[in-house]
């Protein structure tokens, strides 16, 4: 039986049901699973990791990302359009990528998670050019160390049909529906502490079909998998939405079986209070990227009103081409200002931005068995120096997303630990981004 103890924590921020916050507090860890969080607790023969001086929560949890857009941060032609005018100008680029890139890309993508503190992630890959394949991605993350959502995405109207992608972006659509079921049978675990969970995921209302977006309803609900995909993210979308389907985003989803709780949705920016109402009765998830919405211009999000209705909210980076950072303490951080900036300064607490990047996530991709720390819960652990410059000053260490380090100090996932001193241990990040860094050159070359 492999076990470490965690010891002296100046504090754990357990997101218990009761919301624990427990002072000079050790955490004994066995064979993944947390098996006793308290004082003074002595095992014998465990690996002790000393966390004094350290703030401790459960891992970060990233509910929407496009892995493979690490290669084209920064990119010129996209760095000031909006949302429609962005994707013109990137989809030629990811044209050319192969299972090349789409691995070193999302290498480099988990490691900036993981070094924010996230210890699992979704992903949605929804183009698959020149022979790549989900399980590209899927490689990377066991090479990683992290808990990975992949979810199979997809295009299948390209622009002669009145799409956005190029139509040799786009697959066909029973393609599209056998390969989903190739990769759940290949890689879904729903077994507790799954590692890797598949997900069924059509890119957005505005690339593939209703017919798609019903039948890929259907086929995740046979397998017993989760659905994704973006919506309301601006006024463009709802425009596109009212001109095409003759009714609002979250209408659309409910006519075609995309609600519920096994259904999470990418940014909701613009969604009405109707809209609200529905996704709270039907318990349906929300995956809130603020730095993304703000750097496309799409908007604020209204988090305060959907967690008051009791819709499931959790945090997202998405793809590093809309945001060109992968910091999920940003984005809790990022969360809380806006609806201050929204709702007033009482709107959102520190506690309460910490609680949807990590509960808050872990509920909104079906994982009851993480986001806590808590006896019985998988040992997803984020351990956080607040000694240094951060938090000089600080009266109040736990309020991590005011005052504190953007860096995770260790990280363990399923009781591994994949960072120790801020640095990644379970592969050669050095070498990734190397071969990352030559990657995106030469692909601005082509």
């Amino acid at each position: 039986m492999a076990n470490t103890l965690i010891k002296n924590a100046q504090i754990v921020l357990t997101m218990n049901d009761g919301r624990a916050e427990i002072s000079d507090c050790d955490i004994h860890i066995s064979d993944g699973v947390i098996a006793a969080v308290g004082q003074n607790l002595s095992v014998a023969d465990a690996e002790i990791v000393n966390a004094a001086g350290c703030v401790v929560t459960p891992g970060l949890v990233n509910t929407h990302h496009h892995l493979y857009q690490t290669l084209t941060r920064a990119v010129p032609g996209g760095q000031d359009a909006l949302l429609f005018g962005w994707l013109q100008t990137l989809y030629p680029i990811w044209s050319k990528f192969g299972p090349e890139e789409m691995f070193v890309s999302a290498q480099i993508g988990l490691a900036e998670l993981a070094l924010s503190g996230c210890t699992m992630t979704s992903d949605h890959l929804y183009l698959y050019p020149n022979g790549s394949r989900l399980d590209d991605t899927i490689a990377a993350a066991a090479e990683v160390g992290i808990r990975f959502h992949p979810t199979r995405g997809a295009m299948s109207i390209g622009e002669s049909d009145g799409g956005l992608p190029p139509d040799h972006l786009v697959e066909d659509e029973a393609a599209i529906l056998n390969d989903s079921i190739r990769v759940i049978d290949a890689f879904h675990d729903p077994s507790p502490g799954a590692m890797v969970r598949v997900g069924v995921a059509p890119c957005s209302p505005f690339s593939v079909s209703r017919e798609l977006m019903r039948d890929a309803a259907i086929l995740a609900r046979d397998k017993g998998v989760m659905m994704h995909t973006h919506l309301a993210e601006n006024d463009e979308d709802i425009a596109y939405s009212l001109s095409q389907f003759g009714c609002r985003p979250g209408q659309y989803a409910e006519d075609l079986g995309w609600t519920g709780d096994d259904v999470w949705h990418a940014h909701c920016v613009k969604l009405d209070d109707r809209e609200i109402d529905l996704f709270a009765r039907s318990r349906t998830g929300v995956a809130h990227c603020p730095c993304s919405n703000c750097r496309l211009g799409s908007g604020i999000a209204p988090v305060r009103a959907m967690r008051d209705a009791g819709v499931p909210v959790g945090l997202g980076v998405d793809g590093s081409a809309s945001n060109d950072v992968g910091n999920l303490m940003s984005e809790a951080r990022q969360t809380m200002l806006l609806q201050r900036v929204a709702n007033g300064a009482d709107a959102m607490s520190a506690r309460e931005a910490l609680e949807i990047a990590t509960r808050g996530g872990a509920q909104v991709l079906g994982r009851d068995d993480c986001g806590q720390i808590a006896v019985g819960k998988r040992a997803d652990i984020a351990i956080w120096d607040v000694s240094g410059v951060e938090s000089a000053g600080s009266w109040d260490p736990a309020a991590l997303i005011l005052a504190g380090p953007a860096k995770v100090r260790d990280l363990f996932v399923e009781g591994r630990q994949i960072v120790a001193d801020t640095r990644m241990v379970s592969f050669g990040l050095n070498e990734a981004i190397v071969r990352q860094n030559k990657l995106a050159r030469k692909l601005a070359e082509i």
